[in-house]
């Protein structure tokens, strides 16, 4: 690719029926270089939504989680620099310059790892701040696993970017429904336990369900957020017991 190539940056973000809070990330990323959709056939307005901003939308197959569609959509962006934002994720205009600065500066790094501002019933949520992810990075340096909350592969050297500035963090966005999450951590721990070769003893059943809620809750001072830092910590940790309970049964029909 030219050299031109590697001053521009493509907003890469996958959908499926995200008519919620798509226009407010689509703002959010208003006057980059390109933003490329990658739908796995909506059935709501978000390919009339992403139509309206002027996105390039190409088209996945429908997958039960996002991980599987993730190097595709990243391969059809045209530039080097990726910015991935999930459809209910923002960025302020000082994270725009500060990714705009940092590809133009001479430097030897392939990815930059930032903190994301989860938000849960309207409020910030401390016990999950600063759920530093990957999510800048150059096109040729990633490979994105297919499990459910990969973490992605980088070929090169990782900038962390470690400043507390809520500016310089992405904005994920008020969550659904405590039933809808529940519906999805479901789903998720099954995909989970699909993809991973995980042995749990039984003090798991109860040290990994309370270790997933004194975490976010005590040492996160997750405590700071009143009643809905009360249900996030509780939801970590009803994840962590499915995690566990499901294994013990997959375990248990493979003998």
């Amino acid at each position: 690719m030219s050299k031109e190539h590697d001053k521009k940056i493509s907003v890469v973000i996958n959908t499926y029926n995200a008519e919620e809070f798509l226009a407010q990330t689509l703002d959010s990323v208003r006057g980059f270089d390109e933003i490329v959709i990658c739908d796995m056939h909506s059935t709501d307005s978000t390919l009339q939504i992403a139509e309206q901003y002027g996105c390039k939308i190409v088209f996945h197959r429908k997958e039960p989680i996002v991980e599987p569609a993730r190097n595709f959509a990243i391969q059809s962006a045209t530039y080097n620099w990726i910015l991935l934002l999930d459809a209910d994720e923002t960025i302020t205009k000082e994270m725009k310059t500060y990714l705009q600065d940092f590809i133009s500066r001479a430097h030897t790094y392939k990815a930059i790892r930032m903190a994301r501002r989860n938000f849960f019933m309207g409020r910030f949520m401390h016990g999950s701040y600063p759920d530093r992810i990957i999510r800048f990075f150059r096109k040729d340096a990633v490979h994105w696993g297919e499990h459910v909350h990969a973490i992605p592969e980088i070929d090169g050297d990782i900038y962390n970017l470690t400043t507390t500035e809520p500016k310089l963090a992405i904005n994920h966005l008020p969550q659904e429904s405590v039933e809808t999450i529940i519906a999805k951590l479901n789903r998720y721990s099954s995909e989970s336990v699909i993809h991973k070769q995980k042995k749990y003893s039984i003090f798991a059943l109860f040290t990994k369900p309370f270790f997933h809620f004194f975490k976010p809750y005590i040492l996160k001072k997750g405590f700071l957020d009143g009643k809905a830092g009360l249900i996030f910590a509780a939801l970590k940790s009803q994840n962590a017991l499915m995690q566990v309970l499901k294994t013990w049964e997959k375990d248990s029909k493979t003998k």
